[in-house]
């Protein structure tokens, strides 16, 4: 067992973190308040190699582990408290690894390389009206055989990045039935073109939500009405999505976990050095048992669900680049829900906590935790499975998927 970074992730830790101090921290307070991030910011992160890092030199990027994505998760979360940038950046290295493993090479020959640039957004889109978690009973997106390719009838929302799509751009990772009676075995993934920087696609109509956080990132939805695609925007075999999902989930969620602790690192960080400068009752509130019994805890929580989160990335780096058969999909898919579990939750503890230190300030815009918990506070309601799902896929492994309480017949 080794638990010390490599040289070369060493010195990629550093490379990002002087990145994202020098360009993100002194900005992201104003794209919080604005609501959008500057596209300078995202062209200077693609110039960095640092916008869909996970895809292959060949499309342009820069073919780095899931271990070295989560240091960048990481260090732009502490520059960003608010989590808006490691969003947009989670996204695009999380389901952009995914296509570049499945999609085909004429697909990923168009988009990528745009991708990687900075000028065309790469999002996810997989939840429905009806339902997020329960995607074979929930999705009601059909893509049907025409000609030469496809033809979509769908809703998509809660989705990422729609203003920026609108704005500047992209494209989605989208999922759809061929049979919409099917099981897990109809689903088809596919990209869906929304914008390729000459407008909405026709068929494609949009609506935004406002979100209590994450500020720099829009959050809306899509209405897809006969929408064709071509043939070779499918992505992997017919009938694989379902599965091709669950893998694009478990990147995420591992980035999602490392971006989380992040934030919340940081934010433990200014809690500790506010302790040491307030002074209650002649003395500094660092000086109080009850202060530094609470900060300890929540840096324990904090270093364990480091070493989860990056034992997780650990595992699909073995599996992905390494091809070692002792670790499997399953496995991936076990370690990377419960970083998504413990991680933004114990996250979430450790921002309020220091809020709470600053008294009544830590309930200000004035300070910056407030970002981080309203961001923060998204991961633990849902985005990439909700919380209650995490502990169903490590319910399955552990005892037996036979045993899942939606399986159970229903007794009388």
């Amino acid at each position: 067992m080794n638990f010390e970074e490599s040289d070369e992730e060493k010195m990629f830790r550093e490379a990002v973190r002087e990145f994202a101090q020098k360009h993100v921290a002194p900005v992201w307070r104003d794209y919080d308040k604005n609501h959008e991030i500057p596209r300078d910011l995202i062209k200077k992160m693609a110039d960095m190699q640092l916008w869909a890092p996970t895809v292959s030199e060949e499309y342009g990027g820069a073919g780095i582990s899931m271990t070295m994505a989560c240091i960048a998760a990481e260090e732009l979360a502490k520059a960003d408290l608010s989590i808006a940038l490691p969003v947009m950046y989670l996204v695009e290295a999380s389901w952009g690894f995914i296509f570049d493993m499945y999609g085909t090479h004429e697909a990923k020959s168009e988009l990528l390389p745009r991708v990687t640039k900075g000028d065309l957004f790469f999002g996810i889109a997989t939840t429905e009206p009806t339902g997020g978690s329960d995607l074979v009973n929930s999705t009601k997106t059909i893509i049907k055989p025409k000609g030469d390719g496809y033809v979509v009838n769908g809703e998509k929302v809660y989705i990422s990045g729609i203003a920026e799509t609108e704005k500047y751009g992209g494209v989605y990772w989208t999922l759809g039935k061929s049979d919409p009676k099917g099981n897990h075995k109809a689903f088809d993934a596919f990209i869906l073109p929304l914008n390729m920087g000459d407008g909405l696609h026709p068929g494609i109509t949009t609506t935004l939500f406002e979100d209590m956080g994450r500020m720099g990132v829009s959050t809306g939805g899509f209405n897809i009405e006969n929408v064709e695609i071509p043939k070779h925007y499918l992505i992997g075999e017919h009938g694989k999505g379902f599965y091709h999902a669950m893998e694009g989930f478990s990147a995420a969620r591992v980035l999602i976990a490392a971006t989380c602790l992040g934030s919340a690192t940081e934010s433990l960080d200014i809690g500790i050095d506010y302790t040491k400068q307030r002074r209650q009752f002649g003395r500094p509130l660092a000086a109080f048992e009850g202060i530094q019994f609470e900060g300890v805890k929540a840096w324990m929580a904090l270093q364990a669900d480091t070493l989860l989160t990056y034992k997780a990335a650990s595992i699909m780096d073995k599996h992905y680049r390494e091809k070692d058969p002792k670790y499997t999909k399953l496995d991936i898919a076990q370690w990377t829900a419960a970083a998504k579990y413990r991680a933004p939750h114990d996250a979430l503890d450790a921002i309020t906590m220091a809020m709470t230190w600053h008294g009544a300030f830590g309930y200000t815009k004035e300070c910056p935790l407030e970002a981080a918990y309203r961001g923060v506070r998204s991961y633990t309601v849902g985005a990439e499975g909700g919380a209650h799902i995490q502990l169903v896929v490590q319910a399955r492994e552990l005892f037996g998927a036979e045993n899942l309480p939606y399986r159970q017949e229903k007794q009388p």
